[in-house]
């Protein structure tokens, strides 16, 4: 390996345990609040076995990790705008980081100022009819007229519509991966991966290497949700998976909006029925903005100076009440107690904000707490 890589042992050892078997984002996290990475990977066999690790990923951490690592820094110093960044750098996308899951490591290849910009994710059917290819295209192309970053998954119909609608557009646009950024897939989409890359960027949380696996791709689908302030679903049939990046979203907290179509078109069935379960009913942009709008004042970008300038175009001007609380109420129903623990406020004064939240209509009390107005649950 070339002596100029990067191969400071903080990195290496983010690396090497990201990648060890069986250890997924969440299991990564309960690892490293007990020791650090560095401290992990240079443990004995005897002291692994201890924090619980088995006979094959000790096995994997002292001889095989170090080649999986070294084959990242290769694909890193091969190009010119590429970068590895983890949970601890602070250009690890904001929204991104605050979910349940969050990658530990993600692998960028262009523009990597984009992830910290606000983003909508547009996604839809891989075999959409010519008018929903043309809706995503031109609404794409619309929103990122409105400085939003728009991101999507580069797949086959609606994601690549998406993406070239943003780029002649002149916008900026995110494409996430469910393999290796040498691999891209589909194949067919090089030359668009290649737009991308130079307008935007292409994300994923896969070693660069690897080949495109059927299970990965719904692990994608939570990072285009994750990375977005809401998600707006072209055309999709009732199984799809964009409903898949939909259900993330609400997880996530994030708003989701949909394009509605005929009851007579197989693939807008899957629209349909998120509006008729509270999905946002999209038929111009303007309905996409005017509720981005009340989605920035409370979102952490609100404090963030690059971002007000992202969002000159949005007028913000009337401030939402009790946004640390709002903050906290997400599509899932949250219960008084857990808000006040979230938010360090008394129970009491919980309650008099909720009730106040209420009765302006910004919340809704169901049963086992309280959800944000139009975010009902899929």
């Amino acid at each position: 390996m070339s002596q100029s890589l990067d191969t400071s042992d903080e990195l290496r050892s983010w690396l090497s345990l990201y990648f060890t078997p069986r250890i997924g984002p969440k299991t990564f996290q309960q690892v490293v609040a007990v020791e650090s990475p560095v401290n992990i990977v240079q443990s004995s066999a005897k002291s692994l076995s201890a924090l619980g690790f088995n006979d094959r990923q000790i096995h994997y951490i002292k001889h095989k990790a170090c080649r999986d690592v070294d084959e990242c820094f290769e694909w890193q110093y091969a190009g010119s705008q590429r970068s590895i960044l983890t949970l601890n750098d602070a250009g690890y996308p904001a929204l991104l980081k605050q979910t349940d899951s969050a990658p530990p490591v993600i692998f960028v290849e262009g523009k990597r100022d984009c992830l910290l910009k606000p983003q909508l994710a547009v996604v839809g059917s891989r075999s959409a009819n010519i008018d929903g290819l043309n809706l995503a295209r031109d609404f794409a192309g619309q929103l990122s007229k409105h400085s939003l970053v728009i991101t999507s998954g580069m797949a086959l119909g609606i994601d690549g519509y998406a993406h070239d609608g943003v780029l002649l557009a002149g916008g900026e646009t995110v494409a996430v991966l469910g393999c290796g950024l040498k691999n891209v897939y589909p194949a067919r989409h090089q030359e668009l991966a290649q737009r991308i890359a130079t307008q935007g960027a292409l994300v994923s949380e896969f070693h660069p290497s690897m080949k495109p696996k059927a299970e990965n791709f719904p692990r994608r689908n939570r990072v285009i949700s994750g990375l977005s302030l809401g998600v707006l679903v072209v055309e999709a049939a009732e199984k799809s998976g964009s409903l898949i990046t939909a259900r993330y979203a609400l997880e996530q907290g994030r708003e989701v909006f949909a394009i509605p179509g005929s009851i007579h078109n197989h693939n807008a069935r899957g629209c349909n029925l998120l509006i008729k379960q509270g999905a946002c009913l999209v038929q111009q942009v303007s309905d996409i903005i005017d509720e981005i709008e009340s989605l920035i004042r409370w979102s952490d970008f609100c404090s963030s100076e690059a971002t007000n300038e992202a969002f000159e175009q949005i007028d913000c001007k009337e401030e939402l009440p009790f946004p640390q609380l709002l903050a906290n109420v997400g599509s899932k129903a949250i219960p008084v107690d857990i808000l006040a623990s979230r938010t360090n406020i008394p129970v009491q004064d919980v309650m008099m904000q909720l009730l106040e939240l209420e009765l302006l209509g910004h919340v809704v009390a169901v049963s086992g707490g309280y959800i944000r107005k139009g975010r009902g649950e899929l």
